[in-house]
């Protein structure tokens, strides 16, 4: 474990990772699924080297350098490489296309980008309007057609040059720097580069120690994009600043999460999303319990969901949590205290939570739905704004508490549960409605692989919302959607009941697999059956 695992003087990972190298030099840190693997001194040896290689391309500490780039050994070394030098790694998601990604690169303001290869042409067919970027460094390959910088505005590098530079020799960064920029979904608007200093990205990581209780022989399995932070800093950054074993899938796969963890002996892992449901689907087998799993983050955690990994997969300990990009984890679950449902405890060693009236940002009693608003108690344990944005960050920080802008509960003891995004809850004949408390119900029904609910425009005058389901049926050829909504109907408050039902064949998602309501609401009801005018 870093010595100085909660002195926030060094929450700063590049230094971690300078001390885990020098007291477990030989020790494996991470390990692909595809066969790779890096040593902590390896780890450290190679940051510096990128970090001198950067350094000789004339980036320097506090530079914005983009980073596009799936999972996997290179990504690590640039986001360690660029930390060490002091610079601010912009994490894009590999995702993004055309407008998305443009108003990314172009925001951020890289002059710089590190590119894997099977995303260079994403890229290029943005040049003519990037019109900041100068340099392309492709990772895992050359360009087909390298730029000299006449034709697309900048040039093409090779990546593996970094194994020829010199070590870098300069001060490492401290917790108050920015580490990285990552961006926010943006379904409001433009995507939001928030500025995340270095504490605040240890802080991420020290949450999950402290959650679930990381020891010396525990092995992190991860298969979340470690553009985002959840897969990097909750997951391969607790594994980082306890010096125990990581294990990095490039993509998530349900099919080969069970031989994945028994293969590399995982102990703890996280799922997201729609993750967690892919997992359960999976037909059952005779080595279900065959592995050394203990303990799993659910975000969120449906307790059928947490029934199903207790008992048939024999996995001890499910808990959640709650957080953003912003905020960090100001609410964990904690390992031995089974909450199915709720979200966590707040994180008070750290962190400040209330639930507020959202008109007066007035404390509510426990037990009242209302706005989680956060505040950290320690220096930079938070974001230190939007990028370019200070109106919308004083605009966040209404009299001195972020507004998540999640709607929650809270118990005299501090337990949290997430009730929804207050956009996403639905106004119907009077009464405020959680998409996510519908989802809950008809998920558990027969015949439904996935679903997401979500508001529409009633059509009678001053009607408020109506509810409608998008269904990813099991087998789309035998279902019957008036078995489903009648079942529905037993088990939802009749101003709950949807009227649209419309059957896809997948949801809109994020790359960490959170659906996209905003995506589903645009598609409107021209495509739903009506339950009204059968």
């Amino acid at each position: 474990m870093y010595s100085a695992l909660r002195d926030p003087t060094g929450w700063v990972l590049p230094k971690v990772l300078a001390e885990q190298a020098a007291q477990q030099p030989d020790a494996t840190w991470i390990t692909t699924t595809e066969g790779e693997s890096l040593t902590f001194a390896a780890a450290d040896r190679d940051a510096r080297q990128v970090a001198g290689y950067l350094t000789h391309l004339g980036i320097v500490a506090g530079e914005r350098v983009a980073v596009l780039m799936p999972n996997g050994l290179d990504f690590v070394r640039a986001w360690m490489g660029l930390g060490v030098l002091g610079a601010t790694t912009v994490f894009l998601n590999t995702e993004l296309r055309g407008a998305f990604l443009l108003h990314q690169i172009n925001n951020c303001g890289a002059s710089v980008a590190i590119v894997d290869v099977t995303l260079l042409e994403v890229v290029l067919q943005l040049a003519g309007e990037l019109t900041l970027l100068k340099r392309v460094i492709v990772v895992g390959g050359k360009a087909a057609n390298p730029a000299t910088g006449t034709e697309t505005g900048f040039a093409c590098l090779d990546w593996s040059d970094w194994r020829k530079a010199a070590p870098h020799a300069g001060p490492l960064p401290a917790p108050q720097d920015i580490a990285c920029v990552m961006y926010t979904s943006g379904t409001s608007g433009p995507a939001k580069g928030v500025l995340m200093p270095h504490a605040h990205c240890y802080l991420y990581g020290l949450g999950s120690i402290d959650a679930l209780a990381l020891q010396a022989d525990d092995c992190y399995y991860i298969v979340l994009p470690l553009f985002h932070a959840n897969g990097l800093l909750m997951q391969l950054g607790a594994t980082l600043i306890a010096g125990i074993r990581a294990v990095v899938r490039s993509r998530f796969s349900a099919s080969s999460w069970l031989a994945d963890v028994r293969q590399h002996g995982a102990t703890v892992s996280n799922s997201l999303g729609a993750l967690a449901a892919f997992l359960v689907a999976q037909p059952p087998g005779p080595d279900d319990r065959n592995h050394k799993l203990r303990a799993m983050l659910n975000a969120p955690n449906f307790p059928a969901h947490e029934t199903v990994f207790h008992e048939r997969f024999g996995v001890r300990d499910i808990i959640s949590g709650f957080g953003m990009t912003e905020v960090n984890i100001p609410i964990w679950g904690r390992v031995g205290h089974s909450r199915p449902g709720a979200a966590g405890w707040v994180y008070d060693k750290y962190f400040e939570v209330i639930i507020a009236d959202t008109d007066t940002d007035r404390a509510l009693p426990p037990g009242a739905v209302g706005e989680i608003l956060v505040r950290p108690k320690v220096p930079w344990g938070f974001m230190a704004g939007y990028l370019g944005l200070p109106d919308k960050t004083v605009e966040a920080w209404r009299n001195l508490w972020f507004h998540t802008g999640d709607a929650g509960t809270m118990t005299a003891d501090g337990l949290v549960t997430f009730i929804d995004r207050i956009k996403d809850c639905i106004r119907r004949r009077g009464e405020n409605i959680s998409a996510a408390e519908v989802e809950a119900v008809v998920a558990t029904l027969p015949g439904v692989a996935e679903v997401a609910a979500y508001a529409v425009p009633s059509d009678l005058p001053g009607g408020e919302d109506e509810v409608m389901l998008a269904i990813v049926p099991q087998d789309a050829q035998h279902f019957d959607r008036n078995t489903v909504l009648a079942q529905a109907d037993q088990n939802l408050p009749r101003f709950a009941r949807p009227r649209y039902l419309e059957l896809m064949q997948e949801l809109p998602k994020t790359a960490t697999g959170k659906v996209q309501r905003a995506v589903l609401r645009k598609r409107g009801v021209a495509e739903a059956w009506d339950r009204e005018r059968k």
